[in-house]
């Protein structure tokens, strides 16, 4: 592996754009999973839309877990590497592919039973209920390849492997995509199972993806017995990736709750409330083109500053993270306002109800006008991910969504407002809030302190775990 704290500060830019754009091509495909999905739910009809919004954030806040060791993975494996510490870098390869395969099993196991209780804590309504509840019950089933193709994606990122992750989503995307229209519509000859389809569908493409990946760990000799270290180094090991971790994953907690809750309060509303949840369905998969970019800076801002905090260099790791940042802010502004210009003519191709098109382009207006602020957000997430300092991101995010968005939210959709514009107008809100935060924290914080391999007083100090 090349030198790549050296490549930051000779090539800035270029090493940021060189690990940027595959991320951004992955994004890309990420994104057409969900237009597809959404594509072929609003052919069907508006229940299956809403339900698929409902079930689709609750999937996510299923794989919460797995994001969090994901957080913990980049954040160790990425400063190793930084430190020039390889054999710890293959060892938690072993070690983080083990909690995936346990977590994955685990949930589902823990899962199924309780999948009625979830689908009456969402206040789904009663036409959409047993849409939903089938959704529900594939996506348990979707939890163990799911883990291992999200922990698997991260560890090649964080051995600054970006093509590999591509490469699986590229697969999963053209499974998703040929499933979602042939088993949903009935096309090509398949058997037409409706929303069943893309359930199933969602379950083939995830599956083939995470084979994909274990494929090339063990091609690439990262599965094999030196990978999964004694358990003596593993109790040693552990402590490092569960103090990046468990922030991660309780923010996720927060997050996704936060959000599921936002889906309650808008399932809730005095009128119109189905319509509301097709919109904002809608809405969230445009919104997603718009952080494509974004999301691929965020893992960037995670790769690099871990590479920099492992070759000890904190003043560097501040450095590129403003760098991101800059070069972000610029070419992602610039891009959502191309974006809007066609707006509804997208709209318009996702649905075929005009009351639903009306919402989802409420909540995008709303949303882009939000876009420098949410984009301060995830640019320094991912950089406090990279340090390990995730606990700033769990506080920071975590109060905004909880003590700002959800009250004004409710205030201003139920009351004050007396529509869905109010909710959205809650989010943009709480977005300022919180990356104004982040800012303030990553500028005059010493977030650094939360790095594996620390230097004090002109010393390295790093507790060895090779």
């Amino acid at each position: 592996m090349t030198d790549t704290s050296g490549m930051i500060q000779q090539t800035p830019y270029r090493t940021i754009w060189h690990l940027a754009w595959p991320q951004v091509l992955m994004m890309l495909f990420h994104f057409f999973i969900g237009l597809a999905d959404v594509w072929v739910a609003g052919y069907i009809d508006r229940e299956v839309q809403a339900s698929l919004g409902i079930i689709t954030q609750s999937l996510f806040f299923l794989l919460v877990v797995a994001m969090a060791v994901a957080n913990g993975a980049v954040a160790a494996i990425s400063q190793s590497i930084g430190a020039g510490l390889y054999k710890r870098v293959q060892r938690y390869v072993g070690l983080c592919l083990i909690l995936a395969v346990l977590l994955g099993g685990a949930f589902l196991i823990l899962g199924l039973p309780v999948k009625g209780w979830l689908i009456s804590a969402l206040q789904v309504p009663a036409p959409m209920r047993p849409i939903t509840e089938y959704f529900l019950e594939v996506y348990l089933f979707v939890l163990p390849p799911y883990y291992i193709l999200i922990i698997s994606n991260a560890i090649f990122r964080a051995r600054r492997e970006v093509m590999f992750p591509l490469y699986s989503m590229v697969l999963v995307t053209f499974l998703n995509t040929v499933l979602d229209i042939g088993l949903g519509l009935g096309w090509w000859g398949m058997p037409n199972l409706g929303f069943k389809g893309l359930a199933w569908a969602t379950f083939a493409s995830v599956t083939a993806g995470a084979i994909l990946n274990v494929a090339v760990l063990w091609r690439k000799r990262l599965l094999k017995p030196s990978s999964f270290a004694p358990l003596r180094w593993m109790k040693c090991a552990t402590p490092y990736l569960f103090k990046v971790a468990w922030p991660a994953g309780l923010m996720q907690i927060i997050w996704q709750s936060g959000y599921l809750v936002l889906y309650a309060i808008t399932g809730s509303l005095p009128h119109g409330e189905v319509v509301a949840l097709a919109g904002m369905s809608i809405g969230l998969r445009i919104e997603a083109l718009l952080f494509l970019p974004a999301m691929a800076f965020n893992m960037t801002a995670a790769i690099l500053v871990g590479n920099a905090l492992g070759a000890r260099q904190p003043d560097e790791a501040k450095r590129v993270g403003f760098r991101i940042l800059g070069l972000a802010m610029v070419s992602i502004c610039l891009f959502s306002i191309i974006i809007w210009q066609f707006v509804t003519p997208w709209v318009d191709l996702l649905t075929r109800d005009a009351d639903v098109a009306a919402q989802a382009v409420s909540y995008l207006k709303w949303n882009v006008l939000a876009v420098p602020f949410t984009l301060t957000s995830m640019i320094l997430a991912g950089a406090f991910n990279g340090a390990g300092a995730t606990l700033y991101n769990m506080l920071i995010m975590g109060g905004a969504t909880w003590l700002l968005r959800l009250p004004l939210a409710y205030w201003l959709g139920h009351h004050a407002l007396d529509d869905a514009e109010g909710i959205w107008i809650a989010m943009f809100v709480s977005q300022i809030g919180q990356s104004m935060t982040l800012l303030y924290f990553f500028t005059f914080k010493n977030w650094q302190r939360f790095a594996m391999i620390k230097v004090r007083n002109g010393t390295n100090a790093s507790k060895d775990v090779s």
